[in-house]
């Protein structure tokens, strides 16, 4: 289960940080895909999409390098809401729902399963009962 919670936790931050790099490398090409009815001509929003997933990244790899796997999973967590929040603005700006549901909702899922999953493999053990009488 912890390797598994790992595995999704750095997949998850490549993922995200290819997504920020692309958004600051060729912002129009890759902002047609997020599922939205108009691309915004202004690429300097895009610009701050890209800088948000790129730091994303950052701060999943800067927790699984640290040790901090307990907290990385209460972060994946609060993370989750990040394409959950994409998935309704794609969906209230009459984008895509295909993208709204499977690309940022189904990303969300994974993000708060990965989290949950680190909680799981990072719980606090009970410590062992002490001998009565001893």
């Amino acid at each position: 289960m912890s390797r598994l919670a790992t595995v999704l936790a750095i997949l998850g931050g490549l993922f995200i940080s290819y997504i920020g790099v692309n958004y600051l490398i060729d912002p129009q090409s890759i902002a047609a895909g997020f599922g939205l009815p108009l691309v915004p001509s202004d690429s300097a929003f895009l610009l701050v999409k890209g800088v948000r997933d790129l730091g994303s990244g950052l701060v999943i790899f800067t927790l699984l390098i640290a040790g901090q796997r307990r907290g990385l999973g209460f972060t994946m967590l609060a993370m989750a809401f990040i394409p959950l929040g994409d998935a309704v603005v794609v969906l209230s700006r009459h984008g895509v729902p295909a993208l709204a549901y499977l690309m940022h909702g189904g990303t969300a899922v994974i993000v708060a399963l990965t989290g949950a999953l680190l909680l799981r493999a990072t719980r606090p053990q009970p410590a062992p009962a002490q001998p009565r009488g001893a």
